[in-house]
């Protein structure tokens, strides 16, 4: 292990996103994610889909917006331990096609999980519910906003 040797990148942590094949491979997690949940017995359709909605969107929010810093050492002398995921994409550079794709993908995912939950009134709740939690911290208006102290340092 090379500790201290910089790479050629300023921030490894987030640059694989741009990556060919990442937002395929994306997809097809969430697909296979869908497959295994309808392999359950006794899970229906729509209540499959509205847990890969919020399966998806709660590990999309905890892992983009909770989680903070990179996990080695980068050679920006530390700046990427105070953003979280999210804020490191593409060097906090706003509306990328990366940044796009991944607020696009919670929102498809709710309009698919109504569609097939025949619009029921709890799983359209839940599903709304998980997607404006996985979207709405995306906005260029939260970038480095820390919400009631949460996750601050």
């Amino acid at each position: 292990m090379n500790v201290g040797i910089a790479q050629g990148e300023r921030n490894p942590n987030s640059s694989w996103l741009n990556s060919r094949g990442v937002w395929l491979t994306y997809i097809i997690l969430v697909f296979v994610l869908h497959f295994i949940l309808l392999s359950i017995p006794y899970i229906t359709t729509s209540v499959a889909w509205t847990l890969t909605t919020t399966i998806h969107n709660i590990c999309n929010y905890y892992l983009f917006h909770v989680v903070k810093g990179a996990p080695w050492e980068t050679s920006d002398q530390g700046l990427a331990r105070r953003f979280t995921f999210w804020e490191q994409i593409d060097n906090g550079v706003q509306w990328t096609g990366t940044r796009k794709f991944l607020q696009i993908v919670p929102v498809v995912l709710f309009f698919i999980a109504s569609f097939y939950t025949k619009y029921d009134k709890t799983h359209f709740l839940i599903n709304l519910a998980t997607m404006l939690l996985a979207v709405v911290p995306k906005f260029p208006i939260f970038f480095g906003v820390r919400l009631f102290g949460i996750n601050r340092y």
